[in-house]
């Protein structure tokens, strides 16, 4: 059985767990930044998790049921999740930084499959590792032993995620301060920046310190325009989910208790899915 939304949110280690996930989602984006950007952004993280269920759910048999930009732009509309333009911007982007290839040409020429590379999976194999060591951490599971043992296990896995995200409310509608961030691009990697900086003993107050303090070493480090930047974390501070404990610039920001549980929230859904996926992949996992 899977560990419950409820149980994943009451747990007293979670506060911990989740900064340690935050701290390694991290490490993935300064080994890969481009590639790991895709998996910071709302709408292109759910774009890239059901193009991946398409590769995965395909009959490397049939060609007419390989991932295509056809078949990919048609369940990205069926699902909500883009217009067709962003759609196919998306997947013309993958094609052109090598985080997908077109395999050789088919019988009907109008048709190129295409398939995620390597490095892409490896990428994603890491954001799978990352999530069920949290999963593991907190009821001393062996989720992933299981999921590293199994050479199928992201073709399993990956697409009742997909599912399961996809489908979700909480996921396709964040809360308000969440929100501003998730259509930032690297707007997750903000917020997981912001807090894998929080220690846990403080999470009990009402306004929470973090590691940054320079708006621009910030921005430099992500890769986005300090300027836009600075215009959403300044919408952020109007709502009161972050300030300073001091002078702008020269102290240190601060995240509202409010959006401390907002992001935890937004983990703990995301964890349950993942732990759901798992389980209807392969079974309870054993030493709970």
């Amino acid at each position: 059985m899977a560990l419950t939304l409820e149980l994943i949110a009451g747990h007293p280690a979670l506060f911990r767990c989740v900064r340690a996930q935050a701290q390694a989602l991290i490490q993935a984006y300064r080994m890969s930044p481009r590639l790991a950007s895709v998996f910071a952004t709302q709408q292109r993280w759910l774009m890239a998790h059901i193009g991946l269920a398409l590769h995965f759910r395909r009959e490397p048999d049939d060609y007419r049921k390989q991932l295509t930009a056809a078949r990919f732009i048609d369940v990205i509309r069926q699902n909500a999740v883009a217009s067709r333009n962003t759609a196919d911007a998306f997947i013309k982007e993958m094609l052109h930084y090598g985080f997908t290839e077109h395999l050789p040409a088919t019988q009907d020429g109008r048709i190129r499959p295409i398939q995620p590379t390597v490095n892409t999976l490896e990428v994603l194999a890491g954001w799978m590792i990352a999530h069920l060591h949290t999963l593991d951490s907190l009821d001393g599971a062996n989720r992933l032993a299981t999921f590293q043992e199994r050479p199928d296990a992201l073709a399993r896995v990956q697409p009742l995620v997909a599912d399961g995200l996809v489908s979700s409310s909480p996921v396709r509608e964040p809360k308000q301060t969440f929100s501003l961030f998730t259509w930032l691009n690297n707007g997750g990697v903000v917020m997981d920046w912001l807090i894998s900086a929080v220690d846990p003993d403080d999470a009990d107050l009402s306004q929470i310190p973090t590691g940054v303090v320079s708006i621009g070493d910030f921005a430099k480090w992500l890769k986005l325009s300090r300027t836009h930047l600075g215009r959403k974390l300044r919408d952020a501070e109007d709502l009161g989910s972050i300030g300073w404990l001091g002078k702008r610039g020269n102290s240190v920001m601060r995240v509202s208790a409010d959006f401390y549980r907002e992001y935890m929230t937004a983990q703990t859904v995301k964890l349950a899915i993942i732990d759901a996926a798992f389980v209807e992949a392969f079974g309870s996992p054993a030493g709970r």
